[in-house]
C-alpha cells in the first residue's frame, strides 16, 4: 500500500510539471498573418525592424573597400554612359541637361529594382530565421527595402549637386520628393513581398525576374521623356506606375508643372498592387516553414 501511495503520488506531481499553463503560448501561429488593420502588431515589432534593417546593411557592406559609395556607382555610371551615347544622338530630353535629366529616371529606378530583387530571395535567404521562431514574416522583405532606402538616401546627394552644378534652385515642387519616395517604397513592398512568397515555393521568380526588370525599364522613360510618346497613347505608358514616379522627380527638380494624372494613376495601381500583394502574401505564409 505504502509503494501504490508513492507512486499515485509522483503521478500528481508529474501531471502538475506538465500542466498547461494559464494563457495558450503560441509558437509558430502563422494564421496570425499581417493585414492593414493590425498597425498594432506592426508596431510591436519596430524594434525587430530596425534591427533587421540594420543587419542587412552591416552584412551587405561587410568586408568591402567602398562601402555605401557603391549605391552612388551604380546610377551614376549608368548616367555618365547614357549622356555620353544619347547626347551624341541628340535624344530629346525636355530641355533638361542629358546628365540631370538621366539621374533624374536613374534614380528612383535603381533603388525601386535593387529593393524588389533583393526583397524578392529575402524569404529564402533567411529559411533558418522562419524555421525556429514565429514573427511577422513581412518585416523580412520591408527590412530589406529599408536597406535599400539608406542606398537611395546616399545617392541622392549626387542628385542634389547636379541640380546645384546647373543652376536649379529648390523650390515649392521639391516638397514633392519625399511623397514620390514613399510611393516608391509602397510599390517595392508591394511587389517585393508578393515575389518573396512565390519565391518560397517557386524558384523560377529568381530566373524570371532580371528578364521582367531589362523589359520593364525600356517600358519606364527613363532614357527618353514621356512627351515623345503621342498624347492618344499616353495612358499606355502611365500603365507603368514607375512611368509616372520618373516624371514627377523630374518635375521635382526642375519647378515644372506635375502631371498630376500620371501620378495619380500610379498611386493607383501602387494601392491595387499593395492591397492583392497582402492577400497573396497572408495566403501563401502559413506554408513557409512547411515548404522553405
Amino acid at each position: 500500500m505504502t509503494g501504490e501511495r508513492t507512486i499515485a503520488a509522483e503521478d500528481v506531481t508529474a501531471a502538475r510539471a506538465y500542466a498547461l499553463p494559464s494563457e495558450p503560448v503560441v509558437a509558430n501561429d502563422a494564421r496570425a498573418s499581417l493585414g492593414f488593420r493590425d498597425l498594432r502588431y506592426l508596431w510591436r515589432f519596430r524594434e525587430l525592424l530596425y534591427f533587421l534593417t540594420w543587419r542587412d546593411i552591416k552584412v551587405r557592406y561587410k568586408q568591402t573597400v567602398m562601402g555605401a559609395s557603391w549605391a552612388v556607382i551604380q546610377p551614376l555610371v549608368m548616367m555618365l554612359v547614357f549622356a555620353l551615347f544619347f547626347g551624341l544622338l541628340s535624344v530629346p530630353t525636355d530641355d533638361m541637361p542629358h546628365l540631370l535629366f538621366f539621374y533624374c529616371g536613374l534614380l528612383p529606378w535603381t533603388f525601386f529594382a535593387n529593393a524588389v530583387t533583393q526583397s524578392s530571395v529575402s524569404l529564402v535567404a533567411n529559411s533558418n530565421l522562419i524555421t525556429k521562431v514565429y514573427f511577422p514574416r513581412v518585416l523580412i522583405p520591408a527590412a530589406t527595402i529599408g536597406a535599400c532606402l539608406v542606398d537611395l538616401a546616399v545617392a541622392s546627394v549626387i542628385l542634389f549637386g547636379l541640380m546645384l552644378y546647373y543652376g536649379f534652385a529648390p523650390g515649392l515642387n521639391l516638397l514633392m520628393l519625399p511623397a514620390l519616395v514613399l510611393l516608391t517604397v509602397l510599390l517595392s513592398l508591394g511587389l517585393g513581398t508578393w515575389l518573396a512568397a512565390l519565391m518560397v515555393k517557386y524558384r523560377d521568380v529568381r530566373h524570371i525576374l532580371p528578364f521582367i526588370f531589362q523589359v520593364w525599364f525600356f517600358l519606364t522613360p527613363i532614357i527618353y521623356p514621356a512627351s515623345v510618346v503621342p498624347p492618344k497613347w499616353r495612358w499606355v505608358l502611365f500603365l507603368n506606375p514607375m512611368a509616372g514616379v520618373v516624371e514627377g522627380v523630374r518635375a521635382s527638380v526642375t519647378g515644372r508643372a506635375f502631371d498630376w494624372g500620371a501620378l495619380s494613376f500610379s498611386a493607383a495601381v501602387t494601392a491595387a498592387v499593395l492591397v492583392c500583394s497582402v492577400y497573396a502574401f497572408n495566403r501563401l505564409e502559413r506554408s513557409f516553414a512547411d515548404v522553405i
